[in-house]
């Protein structure tokens, strides 16, 4: 395996948004197109890449970079993460999630974090078992509907 991050540009954008998570995890995490518009919206905060082995395309991760957490109850709490993970439905159990996790974290180190966070659907088809096998821990807080779980990066 080749695996490795690209940013989306007009020459894989197409790949990208066509990349399937399994049906019944679509529940779980949101289409590539609406995280792309979300990129888009969100400038520098987000670092949306798409996850390659080789030439194909197999996946696709978005981090959020110190953005406020929330700003009515602290201001001054700022975090970063990882935002989404699509791995291909056909692609899924072959290390592509935990690379992506990884080269995330990676990221993260570099610009300075101390932590890395994530939310995840709970659930029969959430990703929750995934993230902790990782290494990440619940919070006890919730975003959303969604479990908080954080990954000490030292």
């Amino acid at each position: 395996m080749s695996m490795r991050l690209v940013e989306v540009g007009p020459e894989n954008v197409d790949a990208a948004v066509a990349l399937r998570v399994r049906p019944e995890q679509e529940k779980n995490v949101a289409p590539v197109v609406t995280s792309l518009a979300e990129a888009y919206a969100y400038g520098e905060r987000a670092w949306p890449r798409l996850l390659l082995d080789g030439d194909e395309p197999v996946g696709f991760l978005m981090a959020f970079l110190d953005m406020q957490w929330n700003p009515a109850e602290d201001p001054a709490d700022r975090r970063s993460g990882l935002w989404r993970l699509n791995i291909s439905a056909d692609a899924q159990g072959r290390g592509y999630g935990r690379f992506a996790v990884a080269a995330v974290a990676d990221e993260l180190r570099r610009r300075g974090a101390g932590r890395m966070y994530v939310t995840w659907e709970t659930g029969p088809h959430g990703p929750g078992e995934f993230y902790r096998k990782l290494g990440f821990t619940e919070t006890g807080e919730t975003s959303g509907d969604q479990t908080v779980g954080v990954l000490e990066l030292a």
